[in-house]
Formats: C-alpha cells, sequence, structure tokens
C-alpha cells in the first residue's frame, strides 16, 4: 500500500513540474537530484554536459526550486 502512495506521488511530482518549470531548469532539476534515473549530479558536471558555468547551473537551480 505504501509504494502504490509513492508512485502516486512520484506522479504527482512530475505533473507539478512540467506545470511549473521551464524546459533548462526541469533538466538541471532532472540531473542535479537524479529524477530520470541517471543517478544525481554534481553542479559542475551538469555545467559541462550544457556548456554553461557552474554558478549559472547553481543560479537555474535555485530559481528552480523556489517556483
Amino acid at each position: 500500500m505504501l509504494e502504490v502512495h509513492l508512485k502516486l506521488q512520484v506522479k504527482n511530482l512530475y505533473k507539478a513540474i512540467n506545470q511549473v518549470l521551464k524546459d533548462r531548469e526541469k533538466s538541471i532539476i532532472e540531473l542535479r537530484y537524479g529524477l530520470i534515473g541517471r543517478g544525481c549530479k554534481t553542479q559542475r558536471e551538469i555545467a559541462n554536459m550544457l556548456g554553461i558555468s557552474r554558478s549559472y547551473v547553481s543560479r537555474i537551480e535555485k530559481r528552480a526550486i523556489k517556483s
């Protein structure tokens, strides 16, 4: 029963993420917290993947979390 409840919560979380965050914010949050099954990435790893600075990843992450 708990597993079903958790799956519903995860589904609702993804729905909220898709409605609230912009594409870049969504990508960074998914990568940062391992939401897409690839494991968590550091801000530096994400910055290298996206070709942006680590500090910019940090700013985007903070903005996304505040949304």
